[in-house]
């Protein structure tokens, strides 16, 4: 999967053509667009697996990616929020008391890496 954005939208569907179709999308922004269109061959589960696909993703993006994951264990301990006005479910909200799904699955990635670290010491 060139990136997470195609992986994430790729795994909401059962059909491999659809799968495809995501997966050979030009930008993150175009995967994400085919992803929203509703089709009959959505996964029946996607809402109970979506947060597991997407710590996976991001899981898999810090260990192929160095950098990235460097970057974000220099957060620490941090709370980490994705501040997004119109999503309340990845997001905190416009009013701040969406669920954050997001900023949770980066610092539990986070929490994961630094348990690898410690255990490499």
């Amino acid at each position: 999967w060139p990136t997470v954005e195609h992986y994430f939208q790729g795994m909401k569907f059962t059909d491999d053509n659809r799968q495809e179709k995501v997966r050979n999308a030009d930008t993150p922004g175009k995967a994400g667009k085919l992803g929203r269109k509703r089709h009959k061959s959505l996964r029946r589960d996607w809402k109970q697996v979506r947060e597991t696909v997407m710590t996976r993703g991001i899981y898999v993006r810090c260990r192929t990616h160095p950098e990235l994951a460097e970057a974000l264990l220099d957060t620490g301990d941090t709370k980490i929020v994705e501040n997004s006005n119109f999503d309340y479910f990845w997001g905190c909200g416009r009013d701040r008391r969406g669920e954050n799904r997001y900023g949770k699955v980066l610092m539990n990635v986070r929490a994961r890496l630094r348990e690898e670290r410690a255990a490499q010491d």
